[in-house]
């Protein structure tokens, strides 16, 4: 049987057995076996085995771990609730204020956090409510909760990132450099649409009540007091990385200690919350390997087979335009995204991807960005939708999956708009790992 029809083998079985609600890591995963035995015999599986070893070994892997474990200390440990806290009170007259600080604390637990479930989840019990009081309208604000929380993975340290480095076998300092421009941009992008909507119809933003906003500057000041050292702590985190005091392993390692401290010096740091901690800590790990296993075992197989550098000719074959070879990569995350998670859309694509996106001359850092946007756009569209699911799990009675999925359009657009600018732009991401590294 010749690559092309077994390639497209692949693919229909991937999507049948999606389709049937098994998970990516296990239809990557079988697929593989099945592949090896049916293409090299039983002692293949011995392939499988080695390619998996030999990811596993990488030392920089050992920063996913310590990353996750920071995130777990800050997030159970009360830092959410208090940033919202310490900022809302800052909103005032404002219209549309509660969301602009909602996204400003999206922006540092990104920082701080980085899990994009657990960001949702707390922005949904914490914010949500508070902006459903206010008769925010209600689309708006659960937009405001599932774009905000997801732009985590476009605020360094990003677990995407670090993935996608390990895969490109480019610096992970210098993606993190060159997210933080364009994660900003996405940023601001939702603070202007937010800000524009509430003064063109102030009823869907309600500023804060007199009483609320009649609150002594001494008070307001106070509540920064508990996240300080947090806040602290993440930024030690990553000027240790981009000034090359530490190796970015090290960096999380320091960072999942100082988190831990953090928890302490706030008083909550008991048995039980490192119980809970490290939990959420190994199934957070546990669910990425396991997709990183599996897709790493399909695609050294597909390779074994001469896969790869048959999906290299055909992707090359579409035009001789540069552009429009570009466009289909980023047309393909999109679509994937409709279906499966980062991490297989990442193992299954990039492989066939870079070499061919090396040869036309782009860079993989800023190619890098351009794969971290494209997901961003994957976390809020139906059906997978992840960032819609997680907000239903933590959103008050009354808000419908119909309802969160109806409220990312507006946001989806927003998101399409910064990957635009990025891909046109490709020295907004560049710059700054270019002024620093030089």
């Amino acid at each position: 049987m010749d690559i092309g029809t077994i390639s497209i083998l692949i693919v229909v079985a991937m999507m049948t057995l999606l389709v049937l609600g098994v998970p990516v890591a296990f239809v990557s995963g079988a697929i593989a076996v099945v592949l090896t035995v049916a293409s090299f015999g039983p002692n293949g599986l011995f392939l499988i085995g080695a390619r998996t070893a030999e990811f596993v070994g990488s030392f920089e892997l050992i920063a996913v771990p310590m990353f996750v474990l920071m995130a777990s200390f800050m997030e159970k440990s009360g830092v959410a609730r208090d940033l919202y806290n310490a900022f809302h009170v800052w909103a005032g007259s404002l219209r549309g204020g509660i969301g602009v600080v909602t996204i400003f604390v999206a922006v540092v637990l990104g920082a701080t956090t980085g899990i994009i479930g657990g960001e949702i989840v707390l922005l949904g019990l914490i914010a949500l409510p508070q902006m459903l009081r206010l008769r925010y309208d209600k689309k708006l604000a659960i937009g405001i909760i599932t774009a905000g929380g997801s732009l985590g993975t476009m605020i360094p340290p990003s677990i995407i990132l670090i993935f996608y480095g390990l895969t490109a076998q480019v610096s992970i300092s210098h993606l993190f450099l060159a997210t933080l421009v364009p994660g900003l941009m996405l940023a601001s992008f939702y603070v202007i649409y937010v800000l524009g909507r509430c003064w063109m119809t102030p009823a869907l933003g309600p500023a804060l009540s007199a009483e609320e906003r009649d609150i002594p500057l001494a008070e307001k000041l106070a509540l920064f007091k508990g996240v300080i050292l947090p806040v602290l702590v993440a930024s030690g985190v990553l000027v240790s990385i981009y000034f090359g005091f530490a190796s970015i392993t090290e960096s999380a390692a320091l960072g999942a200690f100082g988190a831990a401290v953090a928890a302490g010096v706030r008083g909550v740091l008991t048995w039980t919350l490192i119980r809970e901690v490290m939990v959420q800590a190994m199934r957070t790990c546990g669910m990425v390997f396991w997709l990183v296993f599996g897709t790493n075992a399909l695609i050294g197989v597909y390779n074994l087979m001469g896969g790869i550098a048959f999906a290299g000719d055909v992707l090359s074959g579409i035009s001789d335009n540069p552009s429009i070879i570009l466009a289909v990569m980023v047309g393909v995350f999109i679509l994937l995204g409709f279906f499966i998670d980062w991490i297989g859309i990442l193992f299954l694509t990039m492989p066939i991807f870079l070499p061919v996106l090396i040869e036309l001359g782009y860079d993989p850092i800023w190619f890098g960005i351009v794969f971290n946007l494209s997901m961003q756009i994957a976390y809020l569209t139906p059906p997978f939708g992840p960032a819609c699911f997680y907000l239903k799990g933590a959103a008050p009675e009354g808000v419908t999956l119909q309802d969160i999925f109806s409220a990312q359009w507006p946001f989806i657009g927003l998101q399409i708009l910064a990957l635009t600018i990025v891909i046109l732009w490709p020295d907004l991401s560049l710059w700054l790992p270019r002024l620093v590294y030089g």
